[in-house]
């Protein structure tokens, strides 16, 4: 099956990124969007399923999680907008297993774990994989110790049905550091990529190799 390549778009800039959290932000209840660094989780996510869900099945989950229509107050075509361009870059990465720069929130001061900054990232995610729970429902290896990677960020109170992946988390040495936080996000997204959306092979030898490396981190104020 031959797939259409996909039109790389500028990334977000800081400015951007800053405009995106305050749309959010201004949506009052009772809907509930998500939270900035949820919403990147939940967008990576997303672009992990094969097939590709409908932009109808997605889309309005970023706002509420009822789809409860927006107010007309909100600029529903930019906060959109916005939203779908980090949709794209997240698909170039994931297709292309590119390093991506997730978006986390700066720790609160004495955060006492590494994962604490990455947990709401973590929380968008699982609730795109909740939606779409094709993912879930496998056991086999791979997908489990990538999703390992990424649960572990959570209480495991949260894990509910879910002994293979406890079990995991278990053998596994807590992140060292915030920046190991940060990279088990994109080694845990692009390793279920090659599950769910492999790489064509190529004569002669295996799949383009990943690299996984440190990179800048877009980090966001928490606001006060």
């Amino acid at each position: 099956m031959r797939h259409e390549p996909i039109v790389a778009v500028p990334p977000l800039s800081n400015a951007e990124i800053d405009e995106l959290r305050d749309l959010l932000d201004s949506i009052a209840p009772p809907l509930q969007p998500l939270d900035i660094d949820a919403l990147d989780g939940f967008l990576a996510g997303v672009v992990l399923q094969q097939p590709s869900p409908n932009e109808d099945a997605w889309l309005p989950l970023v706002t509420d999680g009822h789809r409860r229509p927006l107010p007309v107050s909100v600029d529903a075509a930019r906060l959109n907008a916005l939203v779908r361009r980090r949709h794209t870059e997240l698909e170039a990465a994931v297709a292309h297993r590119r390093w991506f720069d997730p978006w986390i929130l700066e720790p609160d001061a004495g955060a006492d774990s590494p994962s604490a900054a990455v947990a709401g990232w973590v929380t968008g995610f699982a609730a795109a994989i909740e939606q779409f729970p094709s993912l879930a429902q496998r056991h086999d290896a791979p997908v489990i110790e990538a999703l390992a990677l990424l649960y572990r960020h959570l209480d495991p109170d949260d894990l509910v049905d879910a002994d293979d992946l406890q079990a995991t988390i278990e053998l596994m040495e807590p992140p060292i550091d915030i920046v190991q936080s940060i990279e088990d996000l994109v080694q845990a997204t692009l390793l279920l990529s090659d599950v769910t959306r492999p790489l064509p092979r190529r004569i002669g030898g295996d799949a383009s190799p990943r690299r996984i490396r440190a990179a800048p981190r877009t980090k966001i104020p928490r606001r006060r």
